[in-house]
Order: C-alpha cells, then structure tokens, then sequence
C-alpha cells in the first residue's frame, strides 16, 4: 500500500513532513522511516519539517559529515541518520546502530546497508518530476498500514479544505 503526491515545492515537501509527524503513533520507540532520492531531492527537508512539527526548535542540519544528529523529545528519542557515506553494514556498529532501537530512527539513503529496510516501518522515495518532486510513501509492515491510513486522510483532506 502507498500514497503519492506532488511536492512542487519546498513548502510542500515541509508540509509533508508535518503530516507524517502527525500521523506517527504516540509511542514511536522502536519505529523506522527510510528517506530515498537522489542528492537535493529534499530528503533532509523532509526530516527537518517532521522533527520541527514535533516540536524541536533548534537548528537541524543534515547529519551528512556527523551520520548521526540525536534529538531528544518527551515521546522518544529520534535519531536522524545519513548512510551516504557508510560502505558496508559492519560499520552501522561503530555508529551505535544498537542504541537506535529505543528511538524513532529518519534514515537517509538506506539502500546503501540493504539489512536497514528489512526492520523499517514507513519507506518515503522522493523522485524528481516535472512539477517538482513525487513523494511517495509506503508502509512496509502491517503496524505501519495504520500509520498511512492517517497521513492519507490527512492529505486528502487537506487537499479538499
């Protein structure tokens, strides 16, 4: 199952993440959501707006040099993490990849470590288009079928208001 839509622009792309914020189950620990697209897509910005719409004031950059920028909430912890750079799956120790799994974890380019999908929850690809970008979203698993129950009603909704 999956819900696309058209981003034609950063605004939307925010958006987006601000509805899958708000779509997340109130206990997320545990839950993963993988970002796909190429470089510039708005992978980032995506994660940026759902932490945002989370509640998290400070600054968020991409965790490009870092792979790994920690944010703590009242609900769990959320990890935003980068694999661009990680050459094999040996090395997600060394980032504590263990210590992910009492948290939220927004992982970019998890094609690069393919074990990464198998315990996800939520996929997001983000694909230029014509119009800007297509964002699709799926859900991987049944715990997430409800999940995207939500954000569907909710761009559907927002789409007819």
């Amino acid at each position: 199952m999956n819900v696309e839509l058209d981003l034609r622009d950063e605004p939307a792309t925010i958006a987006l993440g601000e509805v899958i914020a708000a779509a997340l189950p109130e206990c997320y620990r545990g839950w993963s959501i993988l970002l796909q697209g190429e470089l510039g897509a708005g992978k980032s910005t995506l994660a940026r707006a759902l932490l945002h719409a989370l509640g998290y004031e400070g600054r968020v950059p991409s965790p490009t040099y870092t792979l790994v920028e920690p944010y703590k909430f009242p609900r769990g912890d959320i990890y935003h993490i980068d694999l661009y750079r990680v050459a094999d799956a040996n090395e997600l120790e060394f980032l504590g990849w263990a210590d992910f799994q009492d948290g939220l974890k927004l992982v970019e380019w998890p094609e690069r470590v393919p074990f990464v999908a198998d315990e996800a929850d939520i996929k997001v690809c983000i694909d230029y288009a014509d119009s800007g970008r297509l964002a699709t979203v799926y859900a991987l698993n049944s715990r997430a079928g409800s999940m995207l129950d939500r954000i569907a009603a909710s761009i559907s909704s927002s789409v007819t208001s």
